[in-house]
This record gives structure tokens, C-alpha cells and sequence, in this order.
């Protein structure tokens, strides 16, 4: 599209950081393309069903240490943000899990609450439910601080794992090329749009942490997360 701030791009982790990692997508996330605004996060919650032995992440740690290999855990899929915390968790605490992909995360989430499949890092927001509700234990936040949905539970740096951080992040994109004055106004709009209390609420309704970052910022942020 011509770079004229009229065609834009809601970007994620996915596109801008995981898909050009793993496979040939055609484009360079950083050069080719400029954050205009950051909107904010969704950070995953690692949960269990209530019928697993262990009660913390510290305890499913000790468990894996003691039986490499043997636990499973599900996801959306290979590749896929949840697939990457538990191999992210693995690679951090010198464990080894057994991954388990499904295509799509309601499949998975479903086969963790019926009891097949013992763990899953699922979105905050879609597993805070069945935790209150008793179907999921909930052993850890996967943000770099304590969710407001689930104020109880710990953040895996917290149990253990320093420096862990997972979210699944969404931002506006523009093309690199847009004018340095567009950029600005786009940047400018948006910004002031993502800071209305009724936007602020809105988000956090739906389980995404706001980001009150500059456009600068963010850039730096997804050349960062690329790496």
C-alpha cells in the first residue's frame, strides 16, 4: 500500500516477533515496518487441572526436574505464543516438558479442563473464569506483574524464574516509509484515544494490560522482542 498513513496494520507478537523467526513471511517486521502506537498486552496464566499433585510452579518445577520429559502441556498450536512460554519456562528453569499442539487454543483449553492433558499457558483473560470457578488452578501470571484479573497469583519470576516474561502484545503498524509528520499525527490520535478512562476500562475488561509506552519506546520494544 502507498505510505500515506491512510492503510495501517494491527500488528501482535506474532506477526512482528514469532512468524518471521520460524519460517520465510516475506517482510522485515523492523525495517519495513514503524510502531505508531502500542495498545497493550495480554500476558498468559499458566494453569492446571485441579486433579495435578502440585499446587505452585515451584512444586511443578521440582516435579519435571524429577521426571524430565514426562510432563505435557498443551497449546494453540506449534509455534504459537503458548507453545513459546512453555518452551521459554523449559529453557529458563533447565526443565523438560513435554509439548502437546492442538489446532487452536479452545481444543486445548478443553482437553486441560477435562483432565487429558495436565497443563496449558492460556490467556488470562479466557482462564480467569474456570479459576475462580474452581475448574483450573491457576500457578502463575506470565506478565511482569501481577494481573489485575487474578491479583493472587504470583508472576513466574516471582516463583522462581527470573527475568520471565511472556505476553501476547498488540500495536498499530504503519509502513516504514510513512513521512516523519504523519507518523507523529497518527501517533498523537491514537495515544490520545488509548488514554480515555472509558478505553483504559475497556481494556482492562477484556484482560489486556494498557501501554502507556512512546511510539520510540515500542519500536525499540520490537526490535528487542524480534531479536
Amino acid at each position: 500500500a502507498a505510505p500515506d498513513g491512510y492503510t495501517l496494520l494491527l500488528g501482535t507478537v506474532s506477526s512482528h516477533a514469532i512468524n518471521p523467526a520460524m519460517s520465510k513471511v516475506g517482510y522485515d517486521p523492523v525495517r519495513d515496518f514503524v510502531a505508531v502506537a502500542p495498545l497493550g498486552s495480554i500476558p498468559f496464566v499458566l494453569v492446571a487441572h485441579p486433579g495435578t499433585p502440585y499446587q505452585t510452579l515451584p512444586e511443578l518445577l521440582a516435579a519435571a526436574k524429577q521426571q524430565p520429559g514426562t510432563i505435557n502441556y498443551a497449546s494453540a498450536g506449534p509455534g504459537t505464543s503458548n507453545h513459546l512460554a512453555g518452551e521459554m519456562l523449559a529453557s529458563a528453569a533447565g526443565i523438560k516438558l513435554m509439548h502437546v499442539p492442538y489446532r487452536g487454543s479452545a481444543p486445548a483449553l478443553a482437553d486441560v479442563l477435562a483432565g487429558h492433558v495436565p497443563l496449558m499457558f492460556d490467556l488470562q483473560a479466557t482462564s480467569a473464569p474456570y479459576v475462580r470457578q474452581g475448574k483450573l488452578k491457576a500457578l502463575a501470571v506470565t506478565g511482569s506483574q501481577r494481573s489485575a484479573l487474578l491479583p493472587n497469583v504470583p508472576t513466574v519470576a516471582e516463583s522462581g524464574v527470573p527475568g520471565y516474561e511472556v505476553s501476547a502484545w498488540f500495536a498499530v503498524f504503519a509502513p516504514a516509509k510513512v513521512s516523519q509528520p504523519v507518523q507523529k499525527r497518527l501517533s498523537g490520535a491514537l495515544t490520545e484515544v488509548l488514554r480515555a478512562p472509558d478505553m483504559l476500562q475497556k481494556l482492562r475488561e477484556l484482560g489486556a494490560e494498557p501501554d502507556a509506552r512512546s511510539a520510540a519506546d515500542f519500536n525499540a520494544y520490537v526490535r528487542a522482542e524480534a531479536e
